[in-house]
């Protein structure tokens, strides 16, 4: 009996040996997974693009003051008529001219009495205004115009013209064509820092698209956190980012 006893408390000490063996390499395997799984390449690539605006606005305003409502709003029409005819005698089409609505605002003048130590309003009459919008690909053209526009002035027309605006009707391309180069360069830089450290790139684990920045070309203007959009410069550079986070291998 004792030597089965023994026997049995022998194989029993056999088995639990094995379980905690089993036990360990399991635990370094498991281990040895996470550790290999933390090993990641986080890099920033980038991509930019210079570029003509194709889209010209040119937006003006006119207006009018008088004390009655119904001879400003005469005034103001004839207004229109002249711009209308001016513009189109520079070559711009009907469909190139947004006239906006007109826009009524009263004026009064505040008027302070020393004895009362009060303030009272006097009406002044009445002030309208209109703008007008141009949007042409014609930019050499409207840029003619909104130079030659005071012109108008000299007809009596109060015209206020400030710069032109410039737009690009493509930056849904250009951006797929940006981002797609910008991540092409995270992938080359990832790629250069494993080999030069020893290993190799696996898979992509993140990948996060940066701000669309819009700026002026060869100006020093700031990135901004939402994304520069630049509409004084006819020619412009548009840059991308994107992060990525690959496996290494």
């Amino acid at each position: 009996m004792n030597t089965e006893n023994t026997n049995r408390n022998f194989l029993g000490l056999i088995i639990l040996g094995i379980c905690i063996i089993i036990t360990g390499l399991l635990v370094a395997g498991a281990y040895k997974y996470k550790f290999k799984s933390r090993q990641v390449i986080r890099v920033t690539g980038s991509a930019e693009k210079d570029f003509g605006s194709d889209l010209i606005a040119w937006n003006g305003s006119y207006n009018r003051s008088n004390f009655d409502l119904k001879a400003a709003y005469a005034q103001l029409k004839q207004d229109e008529m002249n711009v209308r005819n001016y513009l189109t005698r520079k070559g711009i089409t009907p469909n190139q001219m947004i006239f906006s609505s007109i826009k009524i605002d009263k004026i009064f003048k505040s008027n302070y009495n020393e004895e009362t130590k009060s303030t009272s309003s006097e009406f002044q009459g009445y002030n309208l205004t209109q703008n007008v919008k141009v949007e042409s690909n014609d930019i050499a053209k409207v840029e003619s115009l909104s130079r030659e526009i005071t012109e108008l002035i000299e007809t009596g027309i109060e015209l206020n013209s400030p710069e032109p605006l410039y737009f690009y009707t493509k930056l849904a391309d250009l951006k797929l064509d940006l981002l797609a180069k910008a991540a092409a360069d995270a992938r080359k830089r990832a790629e250069t820092i494993a080999k030069n450290t020893g290993g190799s790139l696996g898979s992509v684990t993140k990948a996060n698209m940066g701000i669309f920045q819009i700026t002026g070309k060869n100006s020093d203007e700031d990135y901004s956190y939402g994304g520069t959009f630049n509409t004084s410069a006819k020619n412009k550079t548009a840059s991308i980012t994107v992060n990525l986070e690959c496996e290494v291998k």
